[in-house]
Order: structure tokens, then sequence, then C-alpha cells
């Protein structure tokens, strides 16, 4: 789970840290501090991979690098 991209960044609309983890569709957190997103982003990769065990969904492999560059 460690290897999947994580991008972290401040939204001014939420007010918030907001987290993805773009290779895994849809999996997002939130939190008032980076350390709170990126901890609150690590249990939603941990929910969004159980779930996908569960109901036989696949799991993508990390990719290992950067999805792309800003």
């Amino acid at each position: 789970m460690d290897k999947y991209e994580i991008i972290i960044y401040w939204s001014e609309e939420d007010q918030a840290f907001i987290a993805e983890a773009p290779e895994l569709q849809g999996c997002m957190a939130h939190g008032d501090s980076h350390e709170a997103a990126l901890s609150n982003i690590r249990s939603a990769m941990a929910l969004w991979i159980e779930t996908a065990r569960e109901f036989n969904d696949p799991i993508p492999e990390p990719k290992g690098r950067r999805l792309a560059y800003a």
C-alpha cells in the first residue's frame, strides 16, 4: 500500500488539506493538517483495497513512479 502515489493539496473551498490516491479510483480523504490528511488517506486506501478484495474487484498494481508532472 505504501507504493501508491499520494497527492496532498490545500483546498480553499473546503478549508482543508485534500489527499488523493489517483491510482485507486475515487480514493480521497481530507484533514485539518498535512499530517492528518496523510493519515486519513492511508486509512481510506486500506479500506478501498479491503472492499475491492471483498467484491473481487481488480486492484491496480502501484506504478511506482509519478503519474504526471505539473
